[in-house]
């Protein structure tokens, strides 16, 4: 039992052991290189490199440490003990980047002109790093922990909350960095946001489909024969009509919408059809835990 809970737990500990590594390495190799910004408390780190040269592993510890207090009462003794890994881990992935650039065993991306590629990489290894932590129920400190509150409390996704106070964050670096730099960090911040998106959502994306029609239960029996998926039937009453009718509801892949759409149409050409996106699904017939 406890060999099995210590796998469990390790299952989740070391994504997020990983994606702070990915996070740390954009922001070293890519970010502060190009004198680009990235936002949240992240941001203050980058700013204070570039005003005071203060090392952004030093920085990200002590900004971090009363937002880790704030966090444990809200997020919880779990929540908490991986925010604790997570800031722990990014800030040992800071000072062993740092470490390796200053003895030269690394040479960061630098340009002077292309700009918009740097910004691209920046954007994509932030993105993945932070949705990985996210994904496996971690944080990187700081304005993580607003972002997971928010998700959490108020049903926002985190990549839409972590693009919000970037913005802020980036209005405030317009007085110590020039605007060109602060228009492709933008670019770089609308990208891992829409990365960080994408890996909370789960690569595999499905469709659900509501169909009402008066032909219903014919239509369940084509779509389980012929599809093999599984399908709900739902009693529902059209409020205009005051007939009774089914309503059926059933998930497929990507590849079966156009096979299930004939199905429906062919069945009954008047039937009522929703198509929903579903971002993540597990049960029989697709992915499992």
């Amino acid at each position: 039992m406890k060999t099995s809970r210590l796998i469990n737990q390790l299952k989740t500990v070391i994504p997020i052991i990983i994606g702070t590594a990915i996070y740390a390495f954009g922001l070293l190799y890519f970010i502060i290189p190009n004198q680009l910004m990235e936002g949240g408390v992240t941001g203050i780190t980058v700013l204070l490199n570039y005003a005071f040269n203060i090392s952004p592993s030093l920085s990200t510890l002590i900004i971090n440490i009363p937002l880790f207090l704030i966090g444990l009462k809200i997020l919880g003794g779990r929540q908490s003990i991986y925010t604790g890994i997570g800031i722990g881990s990014l800030t040992l992935f800071l000072w062993l980047l740092e470490e390796l650039i200053e003895h030269g065993w690394i040479i960061p991306f630098q340009t002077e002109h292309d700009y918009i590629l740097a910004s691209l990489y920046a954007g994509v290894t932030l993105g993945a790093g932070l949705g990985i932590v996210f994904r496996f129920g971690g944080t990187t400190g700081g304005s993580d922990i607003i972002a997971r509150i928010f998700n959490r409390k108020f049903g926002y996704s985190m990549g839409q909350v972590i693009l919000a106070l970037d913005i802020i964050i980036l209005g405030l670096s317009l007085l110590f960095i020039p605007l060109e730099k602060i228009l492709y960090t933008l670019v770089a911040v609308f990208i891992a946001s829409k990365v960080i998106d994408f890996i909370q959502e789960g690569a595999y994306a499905a469709k659900a489909f509501t169909i009402i029609s008066d032909k219903a239960p014919e239509m369940a029996d084509r779509i389980t024969v012929e599809l093999e998926r599984g399908v709900t039937l739902v009693p529902v009453i059209g409020v205009y009509s005051k007939q009774a009718k089914h309503m059926i509801y059933c998930v497929v892949s990507r590849q079966e919408i156009r096979r299930l759409s004939e199905i429906a149409k062919s069945v009954d050409p008047r039937a009522f059809i929703i198509i929903n996106d579903v971002s993540d699904v597990h049960g029989e017939g697709f992915k499992e835990e």
